[in-house]
């Protein structure tokens, strides 16, 4: 993780109010599609497709806060490993 996104996470996670957005880990899934963890609150989401992914990042977001009390802003960080043979 880059020092960037990590003060970026750091800011989300103790509540920043001039950051008003959610970090997502998105990876792909072993059986296929992605995942989504949110950094720092216990949030996660799964999709078959991006569209899908980013469709169910936003409700579990929204059913996770109050009403008026959600991130305005969510990202998604993707992280994609490659193994490559010698």
């Amino acid at each position: 993780m880059t020092l960037r996104l990590a003060r970026r996470t750091l800011r989300c996670m103790q509540g920043d109010p001039a950051r008003n957005e959610i970090v997502f880990v998105v990876e792909d899934a072993p059986e296929g599609g992605f995942t989504a963890r949110a950094l720092g609150p216990s949030i996660f989401a799964e999709g078959d497709t991006l569209d899908d992914l980013r469709t169910a990042v936003r409700d579990a977001v929204h059913c996770h806060y109050d009403a008026g009390q959600s991130p305005k802003i969510i990202r998604l960080h993707f992280v994609r490993d490659e193994v490559l043979s010698a």
